[in-house]
């Protein structure tokens, strides 16, 4: 119930101290925070700082108007879930208080069992709203140049860089990566941050188009040079032209279209098939592949002065398997725009679920890791992806036992230096992504960087290759 970093929190109104006081030990004892107050201003006071995650609150309150309360505490804390409670016989105040904003009702004499299942339900739905704003405020705070480059490992960190400093000029790029690595999503971050941004984003997969279609696709045609030239047609670098024509799987162009591209590419003009006149066309041009050109080139399958010619400046997307520390933040990046786009309440990772992440390899990379947590929202029966949801090949891989122990080990060691050599653990597989860490470790930041800094004082803390940097003091966090 509620977090794994502090008890939910419920602020009680009611005139009668010694039932409210009653309300305040049924609720602690079932887990919560809670405190009472006897009056309508007190409790809009508390509720200032907008720290509750519940008000109960009685509607028939001594020279206070509860149901003025309820609406009052909706209108400084909006996403605030309001319990309202009121006796069988004045139902129609609870349905007046229901249409003011309140969350839900409990009708007197109280039933313990009822109030804490109202509550429970209450304060859910105020902690997954908290989550899912959250998620959006992290997404609005985004540096733009990431442009959906999710991850913070130094290969992606490395990426980001790249698209920073060759989207301010029109140097053709190459971008290189196994399939499902991302290498379209870097396409337009470059188109994105470059001053090409207002114009179009035009992207052709060269392996999907038959080739005796390619060069039509690319230049264009006039009317009647072949049997279904009907009309004319302006080609892709045409259609391009002001923003970026990205070509996907460029190795996979047919030798003689090669040719064709390189000399458009040198002249900065083409010519439409059934064409006389040369048309220029101003597009930035990206390429990708998933080939090793110089492979592809030495073996005669790649003309090496084109691939010179794309290859100004050279991106590469590393494999997901060399960057596992990113998988948690990808994970909880499409758990999020999947869980919006089926309109599903799914707002993180149930138990085990990181872990087999973390187990898996990821041979088709992002665009694997992506369409098995789509499937895991979609299947879903909670607020929380269980490993139950993941396909059989991720849940059925062997989890590796943590590696806590000295290496050194028949020694038996204490739970001081168990814990340190966990959280280092978490830290290294995790690329020392502290937020995520706190949350795999089921703690809050601060909490974190106090073991920290505790490990940093005692003989040999640190385990090699994590680093100790130290933050500015922050609020636990919430989920």
């Amino acid at each position: 119930m509620g977090t794994a970093h502090r008890p939910p929190k419920i602020l009680v109104l009611d005139d009668d101290r010694d039932t409210a006081d009653l309300l305040v030990v049924t609720l602690s004892q079932a887990g919560y925070e809670a405190a009472a107050v006897t009056d309508g201003e007190a409790a809009l006071a508390k509720l200032d700082q907008c720290t509750f995650d519940c008000l109960l609150t009685d509607l028939h309150l001594v020279g206070t108007d509860g149901l003025e309360v309820c609406r009052k505490a909706i209108e400084r804390c909006p996403d605030l879930p309001v319990v309202v409670v009121t006796g069988n016989t004045s139902l129609e105040s609870a349905v007046n208080a229901m249409r003011a904003g309140a969350h839900d009702f409990v009708t007197k004499p109280i039933d313990s069992d009822v109030l804490l299942l109202t509550i429970q339900r209450a304060v859910k739905h105020h902690l997954l709203h908290d989550e899912v704003a959250r998620l959006r405020r992290s997404l609005a705070e985004v540096n733009p140049s990431r442009q959906g480059l999710v991850g913070e490992s130094k290969g992606m960190e490395r990426v980001r860089e790249l698209v920073r400093r060759v989207a301010i000029t029109d140097a053709t790029v190459l971008i290189t990566g196994e399939s499902g690595t991302g290498k379209e999503l870097v396409a337009r971050a470059v188109h994105q941050e470059s001053s090409r941004a207002e114009g179009p984003f035009v992207a052709l997969n060269c392996a999907a188009v038959p080739a005796q279609l390619l060069e039509s696709e690319l230049f264009g045609h006039v009317r009647g040079a072949f049997t279904d030239a009907r009309t004319t047609r302006r080609g892709l670098f045409l259609e391009a032209s002001g923003g970026t024509l990205f070509l996907d799987e460029i190795a996979e162009m047919p030798t003689e279209m090669q040719v064709k591209l390189l000399r458009a590419l040198q002249e900065r003009t083409v010519r439409p098939v059934g064409g006389n006149e040369e048309v220029p066309f101003d597009a930035r041009i990206i390429a990708a592949t998933n080939r090793d050109l110089d492979v592809e080139v030495g073996a005669g399958r790649f003309r090496e002065d084109l691939y010179y010619r794309i290859n100004v400046v050279g991106v590469h997307v590393p494999p997901l398997r060399e960057r596992p520390g990113d998988i948690a933040e990808l994970a909880g990046h499409f758990i999020q725009r999947f869980a919006e786009r089926f309109g599903k309440p799914v707002a993180g990772m149930g138990p085990g679920v990181l872990d087999r992440l973390l187990a898996y390899d990821w041979p088709g990379n992002v665009r694997e890791l992506e369409n098995s947590i789509e499937r895991a929202v979609a299947l879903a029966a909670t607020e929380q992806v269980t490993v139950d949801d993941l396909p059989a090949r991720v849940k059925s891989r062997p989890i590796e036992p943590a590696a806590v122990a000295p290496e050194s080990s028949g020694r038996l060691v204490t739970l001081d230096e168990l814990e340190k050599n966990y959280i280092n653990h978490v830290l290294r597989v995790l690329g020392s992504n502290k937020s995520m860490a706190a949350r795999v470790l089921g703690i809050d930041r601060r909490t974190l960087y106090r073991r920290l800094e505790q490990f940093d004082k005692a003989p040999d803390a640190m385990l090699p290759g994590i680093e100790n940097d130290r933050p500015s003091p922050e609020p636990p966090m919430r989920s």
